[in-house]
Formats: C-alpha cells, structure tokens, sequence
C-alpha cells in the first residue's frame, strides 16, 4: 500500500514537472486586436516589410512581434513569429531587439538583437554584460514562424553586438552592418561583416566602419576625476540602416543623443561603398525625439521612413511609438518631406 502510495506520488510529481516544463517552452500569446492606429502600438525600432507578394505591409521591431496593414494606417497584432531552440545560446525565451524583416531571393529573414540574460559575459566600469548578439533567422513567410537555420553564432561570443542590419554591397557579396555596444568599448561603433551567400553565417572578421566620437552633432556631459563637468560627443551609436539616393550616393541613418533627446543622423560614404570613409552630416536629419529608422517603399512607389517616437507621458515615463515620414531620395541627399 506504501509503495502504491509512493509510485503515486512520484508519478504526480513527474507529471506536473513536465507540465512546468511545458509551460515554460509555451510563452502566452498576445490578444490579437483589429484596426489599431499607429499611434496607438507602442513599440521601439519599428521596420517595415512591404511584400508585394501578398500585398500587406509587416512590421516588427524590438519584442519582435509583428502586426500587419494594408495601408500603414490601421493595423492586426500582435502575432508572435519567432521561434527558439532551448539549446541555443540564446535560450528559450531570449530578449528581442531591433528586429528587421526582409525578403531576399524570395525567402523570408529575420535580422535582430537577442539577448540571453541568464549568460555574463562581461563586466566594465561596474557594468555586467550579458550575453547579447546579433543572428539572422529564417521562414517560409512574413508571419513565419521565425527559426535560427545556420551557423550557432554570426558574431563573436565575448562582445555585446546588436541591430544588426542587411546590405549587399557593389562586390555583390552580403553584409551584416551592426553596432558594437558602448556599454563594453566605452565609444559605440558601427562595424560590418560579410555574411556567407545564403545569409546561414558570417565569413571572416568585422570591421569599423566609424565610431561614436566620429559624431559632429552629438552631445554628452562626463565628469573628470576632479568632478569637473564637460561636454564630449555621446558614446552610444544606434540603428544603422544603409540607402542609395537618386545619384548612387550610399548614406547611412544611425541613432545617438543630445544630452537626453535621442537623436538621428546620417552619414554618406566618399567611396560609395561600405569602406567608406564615413563622413558624417553636421546637423541630426529627423526632427528631436526621432530615431533608429529604416526605409522602405510603399506600393505607390513613394519612399517612408518607419522611425519610432522617444516622449514622455504626463507620469514622465518613456512611450515610445511608430511614426511614418515621407522621404524624397531622388537627388544627392535624403531629404525628409514629411
């Protein structure tokens, strides 16, 4: 009877261990809602996927979850679209970042920042530094489901990387462009790295392509070891994202601060390709409180800039939300219409 009474138990136990087990691999999912506003998502780094094969607009960003429009006015979501590998370095249910969706060759990627917080990698000027990085995922559609499908890591384990962004430069091969965290280097970058044919991985080393003291329009306080108080550029460099205008120049949006607005900028290469040298525009291009853009066209034909909002509330807390500017590339600059 003691027996019978103990394989009872144990056999409880295991069931509800594999029911925790499996409600841990199950994250919720959201409430899926119809005809909301932009204005009305709150979400940071939003892009936009316009796929002209089904003819709907996707957007995603960090979260990674992605609503779609027919009209970038009224939108459905969130849909979760990602899908992970317990195993991975990421774990299960991995922070999400700057996700940018993309066909290419009529396959579905998925490029974003994701960030285990159970792994450290690092600690600098009392900063711990978790494990964060940038990989590429892949579907067989925009609302995926999203899967790591290559190589286990694109981008060096002992160094925090994040938004990661596509080009494919004038020697045909595909790149990574990405940020180095400032948290680490103490003055962000901005890198590149060649990724293999089929996007599954990387090749060879990444290189600075600027910095963040590169910046002319940035700005920050530090204090001295006398507590003296000076202004410096600002050491974070953020949301790189790659353009040709009208006449084949190649620029680059990227995202700082000015004290504490966040601020965008461009900046445009004299060689025309990701080498650069980089030279960076005196004055931040998207109105105060704009940044970490992407661009993309409508089925019009008209260029958008996908950028998210930085704005306290009435209670002094951070919203952040999608906004839509018109932009004219037709000259030698990308000019902001509206």
């Amino acid at each position: 009877m003691k027996e019978r009474s103990n394989l009872r138990i144990a056999l409880l136990t295991l069931l509800l261990m594999m029911a925790m087990e499996y409600a841990d691999a199950q994250p919720r999912e959201p409430r899926v809602r119809q005809n909301v506003p932009t204005d009305s998502i709150r979400m940071s780094d939003p892009a936009v996927l316009a796929d002209k094969k089904t003819g709907m607009y996707y957007m995603t960003g960090t979260g990674g979850m992605m609503w779609r429009s027919k009209d970038l006015n009224l939108w459905e979501g969130p849909f979760r679209v990602t899908k992970f590998d317990k195993h991975s370095w990421m774990g299960p249910h991995p922070m999400i970042w700057a996700a940018e969706p993309y066909v290419i060759d009529g396959i579905y990627y998925l490029f974003a920042t994701f960030t285990n917080r159970d792994v450290k990698i690092d600690n600098v000027r009392g900063n711990v530094i978790e494990r964060r990085a940038c990989q590429v995922l892949k579907a067989d559609n925009p609302m995926g489901p999203y899967k790591a499908f290559g190589d286990s890591t694109y981008l060096p384990a002992n160094r925090p990387t994040l938004d990661g962004t596509y080009w494919r430069d004038t020697d045909g091969k595909p790149y990574m462009v990405f940020c180095g965290e400032w948290l680490q280097n103490w003055n962000g970058t901005i890198e590149k790295i060649e990724l293999k044919p089929d996007l599954s991985g990387t090749v060879g080393e990444p290189k600075v392509l600027f910095r963040a003291s590169d910046s002319p329009w940035s700005r920050e306080r530090v204090h001295d070891e006398h507590g003296k108080t000076k202004i410096t550029w600002n050491k974070v460099t953020d949301g790189p994202w790659l353009f040709r205008t009208g006449t084949g120049r190649l620029g680059m949006l990227w995202t700082s601060w000015v004290f504490d607005i966040y601020t965008q900028g461009v900046a445009y290469s004299e060689s025309g390709t990701l080498d650069g040298p980089w030279i960076q525009e005196p004055e931040p291009i998207t109105p105060p409180n704009f940044g970490h853009s992407m661009l993309f066209q409508r089925f019009d034909g008209q260029w958008m800039m996908s950028v998210h909002s930085h704005m306290k509330d009435s209670w002094g807390r951070t919203v952040r939300r999608p906004h839509f500017f018109e932009v004219d590339l037709s000259g030698d600059k990308l000019i902001i219409k509206k």
